[in-house]
């Protein structure tokens, strides 16, 4: 039987810095990051919720509880180098369709993705040979957000610069640093 006072003994364990960030990435961003191309339809309202998601991991990372739980999260996502979630969706689609125009992704995902093609006429003007095709719009909001629809959407939207890497982890690494400069241009 044990006594009172052993009851009410609590065990606290001290987690490293690393540690906490190894847990999140393995339990949390994992799950935020699958599927991203679905994310990509998301209403304002539930992208929000993702967010406040990681802005709670981050909180655990660096134990910001009690009056330091309102501080701006902004500054510790910068440190730990997490992209927002609306930025990591569009980081996760761009890597995908440069998979898909460099033959790295399935069959059934590279079908999705065409070349823009280029008028004979305007060649002079633009040889910029890594645009792709965007189709019409359609008549229902839901298929904007197809990776069909979205993909080369944020494809064209990013540098010439970025689009013409030739290197997997280069375009990685160019296209992180893109989308954090993106997100944190505001925030110095």
């Amino acid at each position: 039987m044990l006594h009172k006072s052993a009851k009410s003994v609590s065990y606290r364990v001290e987690l490293s810095h690393d540690l906490k960030i190894q847990l999140i990435h393995s339990n949390i961003l994992c799950f935020i990051d699958y599927c991203n191309a679905v994310h990509q339809g998301l209403t304002e309202k539930n992208l929000q919720k993702l967010q406040k998601i990681e802005n709670n991991a981050v909180r655990f990372i660096f134990g910001l509880y009690g009056k330091k739980r309102n501080e701006s999260i902004t500054p510790y996502l910068k440190q730990l180098h997490f992209l927002p979630v609306r930025f990591r969706i569009q980081f996760k689609i761009a890597l995908l369709v440069y998979k898909c125009i460099n033959n790295l992704a399935p069959d059934y995902l590279k079908c999705l993705i065409k070349l823009r093609e280029i008028k004979r006429r305007y060649s002079r003007l633009d040889n910029d040979f890594f645009l792709l095709k965007v189709p019409p719009r359609s008549n229902f909001s839901r298929t904007e957000a197809a990776f069909s629809h979205s993909g080369p959407q944020i494809w064209n939207r990013l540098p010439f610069s970025i689009r013409s890497i030739g290197e997997l982890e280069s375009f990685k690494t160019a296209l992180k640093t893109y989308f954090f400069n993106l997100a944190f241009s505001n925030n110095k």
